[in-house]
C-alpha cells in the first residue's frame, strides 16, 4: 500500500510537481484546500526558495499545510522548528543548495527523499491533526 508520502515522491519524481507542489497537492483534501489553489500557492517554491538559495521547497510546502492544519501562528511555528530540526539531523541541511550539492559536488539527498522526508515528518508532527 502506497502511503502519502510515497505518493508526494512519486509527483515529484515523475516532474509532474516541484518539491513543494509535490507536499501541499499531496494534503490539500486534509485542510480544504482545492488542488488547483495548492498548485498555484507553491508553484513559486520549485527549487528551494530563492532558486536554490534557500529553504528547500519540500519543507516550505510541509509548512504551508502546517499553517493550514494548524490555523494557529505559535502552534505552526514551533511545529515548523520541529519539522525543520528532523529534516537538518536526517539530512544534514535545509537549504535546496546545500542538498543538492550545488558549491560541494556533494548531494546530501535527492527530491524525490527530500519530499518523502518532509511529508513523514509533517504527518507525524500533526497526527490526527492531519
Amino acid at each position: 500500500m502506497e502511503t502519502r508520502k510515497h505518493l508526494a515522491a512519486e509527483k515529484k519524481r515523475c516532474n509532474s510537481h516541484n518539491c513543494a507542489q509535490s507536499v501541499v497537492c499531496t494534503y490539500c483534501d486534509r485542510v480544504g484546500l482545492p488542488e488547483g489553489t495548492a498548485l498555484d500557492i507553491a508553484g513559486a517554491y520549485g527549487t528551494g526558495m530563492g532558486n536554490m538559495e534557500g529553504t528547500c521547497g519540500a519543507i516550505v510546502g510541509a509548512g504551508m499545510i502546517i499553517g493550514l492544519a494548524t490555523r494557529d501562528r505559535n502552534l505552526s511555528r514551533s511545529r515548523m522548528k520541529e519539522l525543520m530540526t528532523r529534516f537538518q539531523e536526517r539530512n544534514g541541511a535545509t537549504r535546496c543548495k546545500l542538498l543538492k550539492g550545488i558549491e560541494t559536488g556533494k548531494v546530501l539527498r535527492d527530491c524525490p527523499d527530500c519530499v518523502a522526508d518532509a511529508s513523514e515528518f509533517l504527518e507525524d508532527i500533526l497526527g490526527e491533526s492531519l
